[in-house]
C-alpha cells in the first residue's frame, strides 16, 4: 500500500518510458468492483498480444482480493473507480530484458454509487487533427493515449463536450474516451471491432443488455451522414456507463433508449445511491 501523493513509479519503469503497458478502468459499485471478469480477459488478451508473460497468479480471486483491499484502505463503500496497470517490467531500452510484468492499482471514491444519465446531453462534433489506425492493438487500452488526449484538449478549445474518432479509413468509431452508439427507428447501431474502435467492456455489457430485451443491435460503419440522421446518439464507458448525447453540429437528439438502458445497468449490478 502506497499513499497517493508519495513516489510511485520506479526509475527505468517502461510504461513511463515507452507507453510499455495496458491499464482497466474498472467501475466499484457497493464497494465492489464489477464486471471484473470481462476487464480481465480483455487485459489477459492484450499481455499476450504484447508478449507479456501472464503470471499463473493473475486470477479473478486474486484481483478481487487486492482491489478489495485497495477499497477499504481508501474506505470505499459505495461508489468509487480503479485503475489496474499492467506494466512490463524494467530492463532494456526499445528491446526489453525480459516480458515479466508489474501490476499498479489505484482507487478513488465516487459520489455516486450508480450510473447517473447526464441531465445536458453533450454537443458533439468529429475530430479532424488525427485519426487512429486499425492495427491489432487497436481494441486495447494501451498506456498510448495521445490520440484521445489531444481529441479532448481539441473539444475543449471549441468549447464542446467530446469530439468523435475516425479510423483511416474514414469512419467514425469511439469518442475520446467512449464506445459509440446511434439509434433510428428503435435500431442500435455500433461501430465493429474490425473498425478501429475499442473493445469496451461497457460496450459489451450494452449490446447484451439491449439483446435481451429484443432490441436489435447491428455492429457496422458509421458514417457522418448516419449521425444526421439518427433519432439517439449516446456514449459508453465502464466508469459513466452511457453518456447521452444532446448534438452534434446542428442536429439534435432524444435520450429515450439510453434513459431505458442505464436504468437496466442499474438495475444489473444494484447501482442504486
Amino acid at each position: 500500500m502506497i499513499p497517493a501523493d508519495s513516489y510511485s513509479i520506479r526509475s527505468g519503469n517502461r510504461a513511463y518510458i515507452y507507453g510499455d503497458g495496458l491499464f482497466e478502468s474498472i467501475r466499484v459499485v457497493n464497494g465492489k468492483p464489477i464486471n471484473l471478469e470481462n476487464h480481465l480477459k480483455r487485459l489477459s488478451e492484450g499481455m499476450k498480444m504484447l508478449r507479456m508473460t501472464v503470471p499463473e497468479k493473475f486470477s479473478l480471486q486474486f484481483f478481487e482480493e487486492e482491489i478489495q483491499a485497495l477499497c477499504q484502505q481508501n474506505n470505499i463503500e459505495k461508489g468509487g473507480r480503479i485503475r489496474l496497470s499492467i506494466d512490463r517490467k524494467q530492463g532494456g531500452f526499445y528491446m526489453p530484458h525480459n516480458n515479466e510484468v508489474e501490476y499498479f492499482i489505484e482507487a478513488n471514491s465516487l459520489p455516486n454509487n450508480g450510473f447517473l444519465l447526464n441531465e445536458a446531453g453533450y454537443k458533439i462534433d468529429q475530430f479532424e487533427d488525427m485519426k487512429k489506425q486499425i492495427n491489432k492493438l487497436s481494441s486495447f487500452k494501451t498506456k498510448n493515449g495521445l490520440l484521445y488526449i489531444m481529441a479532448k484538449l481539441r473539444a475543449r478549445e471549441t468549447g464542446l463536450d467530446d469530439l468523435l474518432i475516425q479510423n483511416d479509413r474514414m469512419g467514425i468509431i469511439e469518442g475520446g474516451s467512449a464506445n459509440l452508439f446511434i439509434v433510428s427507428n428503435g435500431v442500435l447501431y455500433t461501430p465493429g471491432l474490425d473498425s478501429g474502435c475499442l473493445g469496451g467492456t461497457m460496450r459489451m455489457q450494452i449490446i447484451n443488455l439491449a439483446l435481451a430485451h429484443n432490441i436489435k443491435v447491428y455492429e457496422c460503419n458509421i458514417s457522418p451522414q448516419n449521425l444526421l440522421v439518427a433519432d439517439e446518439v449516446f456514449l459508453t464507458n465502464a466508469i459513466e456507463g452511457i453518456i447521452w448525447v444532446g448534438s452534434y453540429r446542428t442536429k439534435h437528439y432524444i435520450n429515450y433508449l439510453s434513459s431505458q438502458l442505464i436504468d437496466r445497468l442499474n438495475e444489473k449490478w444494484n447501482a442504486k445511491d
